[in-house]
């Protein structure tokens, strides 16, 4: 049976050998989702306060409610957890100071206390003075106090193993110190003993070593640092490492240990590539931070790329990070290039479209079939994926056209102006920099090269084999002027909220795709620009004054053209002067006729005997067959129900009163405002635009459909000869002109 004392100091422990049952680690952090037995290893940097001065009560309390959870959902949890050295260190610290202060006040007299120094404290002594504080703090479950002495007995060692699998089965979590009173200093450099034996000389050791005795999926060790860097983090070209192989260990280098503690980053990397040896996969990750502590461990199993991921599978290819590095430096040269050389890129794209023509339709017949029998994809999207010979044509058009209409795009002079005499300031056109696309089009590819953006292409697996031969046809077209990785398939298993942690290497991210995937990368998207809109609320207004023949068309075009467009109809707004007269009545039945569903509004239902279903909520994108009904007293009504309700895409009204249109033209606060015409007009094409980037309903860099301009920022160029602003003061020379210049069309024009 179980002991009824809640801690030991000899505890057994069983050394395992490397062929385990449980298998190999995950090879991806996508698989962490899959974890069952879980140890979390708390630091000595986590468990105490910054101030050095206690606990940190607070994060522990959102630790032990994170454990919670994941055992809540079926999963076996264990912690390790450090904190007697140090939290032992500040009582024996305020002791002394004490002690001290009344030593010296009785010897002096005098209240003034000279300078006290502390002595060096032993490491035994302050965790015999530490343990029953954290022993105190977990007294909720069972602690387990552990020695390197205790693991060489083979009895002993199996008794432990039946004790932490007894008290998992009572769903238990066992907590697990190293009994650091008693312990001897630990010998330098041994902490791997032999592939099979870790020595245990600090919790992460031990945290090791009990995760592979007790067979566990994962090992989450939190510290105060992010992750494993690359050199010492702080220095200026420390990268944080994604993932870390066995065999890199010999190309970084290690910085200091933590501020508390015994331990350090090579300790810790030692006793997790050893885990990992063992078959339990490892995440190294801050434990401190308190904008993430409160979901660290949570994220790390949902398999969000947190901290450092220990794999012993090298991928073949480069990690989304290097293909990054590689798309911004080929970008840039992309950039640099004469808006000529851009063209002829294209030129070349539209020509190998024509020649590749039955490889690339081949590839989208294995995508076709592939999403046809997985039965998940509907026909809309189906219909999107689908290329064709005809599709292809229009494409190799759309390129041709794309590639004379871009040619003054990049190295535009936007503004000129004299400063001053011999100063002149310029305003140009720059690419914005490197763009993810998710998911991905070969749209975008030829947006990109003429607007000399780099770009990062995340195709769905529904598409996987249409993306790489059009990947591979882009990049075969780049090659003809040396800037074969501006554009990049990314093709790893990083989810797309994974790549939107990279705001330090991507500078836009246009999503592509349903209402709920922009809402999900906007708010992952936390520190990139996100270009486009989470919602396409539209509204189609009729007012009184409207004619019928415009109001049957225009309706029936914005609800049924594509009702899954985001610029598709969703709510009718009608006049309540409509509502009891014969126009109203040909509205319905042209909705009947078209299979569209009503739901009605909360006042189109009050007048109303057998209403259809009542709406659940006045905001609500249908994107099929569906829409919403309501009642309104007339344009102003409309206006603010416009407001309340909608997504600021795109909305309409229909109405021979000129002087209403106007106000309701000029009050609509949306991105696209229309009078007399469908909702479908929303649409880079149809203005002209060309390859429509997306649409965006945000207030600032771009508004409404975005086509190559909207890929587009700016940049000022001055030219002087020797000016400092000291020239410009009460006392200098110099007088401000500011006047504004004829611009010429492109930076190489400019003779100034």
């Amino acid at each position: 049976g179980l002991p009824a004392a809640r801690h030991w100091s000899n505890v057994p422990f069983l050394t395992v050998p490397l062929a385990r049952a449980h298998g190999k680690s995950f090879a991806h952090r996508s698989d962490l989702r899959r974890a069952k037995r879980i140890v979390v290893k708390l630091g000595s940097a986590v468990v105490t306060r910054g101030d050095e001065c206690g606990l940190a009560l607070g994060r522990l309390a959102s630790i032990v409610e994170q454990v919670a959870m994941l055992q809540n959902q079926g999963r076996e949890m264990m912690i390790v957890t450090s904190g007697a050295v140090a939290f032992g260190k500040q009582r024996l610290r305020h002791e002394i100071l004490l002690s001290q202060s009344v030593r010296q006040a009785l010897h002096s007299g005098q209240n003034q206390l000279k300078d006290m120094s502390l002595p060096v404290l032993e490491a035994r002594a302050c965790a015999a003075a530490g343990q029953s504080g954290l022993m105190a703090l977990y007294e909720f479950n069972i602690e387990i106090l552990v020695t390197n002495l205790d693991f060489h007995d083979e009895q002993k060692r199996r008794n432990l193993n039946s004790t932490l699998h007894e008290l998992l089965r009572m769903n238990i979590v066992p907590i697990i110190n190293t009994n650091d009173a008693v312990v001897p200093p630990p010998e330098p450099n041994s902490d791997l003993q032999g592939v099979n034996v870790i020595s245990i000389k600090d919790n992460d050791s031990l945290a090791a070593r009990l995760a592979v005795e007790m067979r566990a999926d994962l090992l989450i060790a939190l510290s105060d640092v992010e992750g494993l860097y690359d050199s010492p983090p702080g220095t200026d070209d420390a990268k944080l490492l994604d993932t870390f192989y066995p065999g890199d260990q010999q190309s970084i280098t290690y910085g200091t240990k933590s501020r508390v503690g015994i331990g350090g980053m090579e300790a810790k990397v030692k006793a997790a590539l050893w885990a990992l040896q063992g078959g339990t996969s490892v995440v190294i990750a801050n434990g401190t931070h308190p904008k993430v502590t409160g979901h660290v461990i949570t994220d790390i199993v949902e398999g969000k790329k947190v901290g450092t991921f220990f794999s012993e599978v090298k991928p073949a290819g480069p990690t989304v990070e290097q293909q990054t590095d590689m798309a911004r430096t080929a970008g840039r040269a992309l950039a640099s290039l004469l808006p000529e050389q851009r063209s002829e890129i294209i030129y070349t794209m539209a020509d190998l479209l024509t020649e590749k023509r039955e490889e690339i339709l081949s590839a989208n017949k294995k995508d076709m079939e592939f999403a046809v029998n997985s039965g998940r994809m509907p026909p809309p999207l189906l219909k999107r994926l689908s290329l064709s010979s005809s599709k292809l044509n229009s494409l190799a058009i759309g390129l041709r056209q794309i590639a004379v209409s871009s040619q003054d795009s990049v190295g535009r002079v936007v503004r000129r102006t004299r400063v001053a005499n011999n100063l002149e300031l310029e305003q140009i056109t720059v690419p914005i920099g490197v763009l993810l696309v998710a998911p991905s089009r070969v749209s975008h590819a030829r947006t990109s090269i003429a607007s000399g953006n780099a770009l990062l292409l995340k195709g769905g697996r529904e598409a996987a084999n249409s993306n790489r031969v059009l990947h591979e046809l882009a990049q075969e077209a780049l090659s003809i002027h040396g800037v074969r990785d501006a554009i990049q398939l990314v093709s790893t298993r990083e989810e797309v909220e994974d790549l939107c942690r990279l705001e330090k290497m991507i500078d836009l991210i246009i999503p592509r795709g349903s209402s709920q995937l922009v809402r999900d990368i906007q708010r992952a998207a936390k520190g990139i620009p996100v270009l486009g809109h989470s919602e396409g609320i539209c509204h189609v207004y009729v007012d009184h004054e409207a004619s019928l023949d415009k109001v049957i068309k225009i309706v029936r075009d914005s609800k049924c053209d594509y009702p899954a467009a985001c610029n598709a109809m969703e709510t009718l707004l009608i006049h309540r002067d409509v509502l009891r007269s014969p126009m109203f009545d040909q509205i319905i039945d042209m909705l009947r006729t078209e299979n569209v569903k009503v739901h009605a509004g909360p006042r189109f239902a009050s007048y109303l005997t057998f209403s259809p279903s009542e709406v659940k909520s006045l905001r609500t994108e249908y994107g099929d067959l569906e829409c919403c009904i309501e009642v309104v007293d007339g344009m102003l009504e409309a206006v603010d129900h416009i407001h309340k309700y909608g997504s600021s895409h795109t909305d309409v009204i229909v109405t021979e009163n000129e002087e209403t249109a106007e106000q309701f033209l000029q009050l609509v606060d949306s991105a696209c405002v229309f009078w007399n015409t469908s909702s479908r007009f929303s649409d880079g094409y149809r203005f002209g635009l060309g390859a429509e980037v997306g649409i965006s309903t945000a207030r600032i860099h771009a508004r409404g459909p975005v086509g190559l301009e909207g890929l587009l920022t700016t940049k000022w160029v001055l030219r002087g000869d020797g000016h400092t602003a000291a020239d410009f003061s009460e006392q200098g020379s110099m007088k401000y002109l500011h006047e504004n210049l004829p611009v010429a069309p492109s930076l190489r024009e400019c003779k100034c």
